[in-house]
């Protein structure tokens, strides 16, 4: 929880977090135990921008650990920062899959900010435009 959410005291009754909070204190339940597998659905819902960061941190060491992470998002930013692999489905059915530069571009509904506002450049994120202009001549 701390990782998640610092300054939160450890005598905190749940019933005393914000609605933000106690999803972050469910989510922090589930990483706590270091599965080797991890579901999530919607896991940025009601957490603040700082809080979605350092989850984005979490959730890469534990990729970079070995861990596969499934996420059920409408969060196309959060997408863009972690996945390798995105498939969209409408109705039911599966209307696009593949590497996430591809499949999130392909479609401004999709897209997320970044790569709408820097098109056609196939930048998604905010660290990858700094990455490239770091790199700039």
């Amino acid at each position: 929880m701390a990782e998640l959410l610092p300054g939160i005291h450890d005598r905190t009754h749940p019933r005393d977090l914000s609605e933000g909070q106690r999803l972050a204190l469910a989510l922090a339940v589930v990483l706590t135990g270091r599965p080797p597998l991890l579901l999530l659905d919607e896991p940025t819902r009601g957490l603040d921008y700082a809080a979605k960061a350092r989850l984005v941190g979490i959730l890469r060491a534990l990729a970079a650990q070995g861990h596969a992470i499934v996420l059920a998002t409408h969060d196309v930013e959060l997408a863009a920062e972690l996945a390798h692999r995105v498939v969209i489905l409408a109705d039911g059915e599966i209307v696009a899959d593949g590497p996430t530069a591809e499949v999130v571009v392909s479609s401004p509904a999709f897209a997320p900010q970044t790569a709408k506002i820097l098109a056609p450049q196939a930048w998604l994120t905010v660290s990858q435009v700094r990455t490239a202009l770091e790199g700039a001549p």
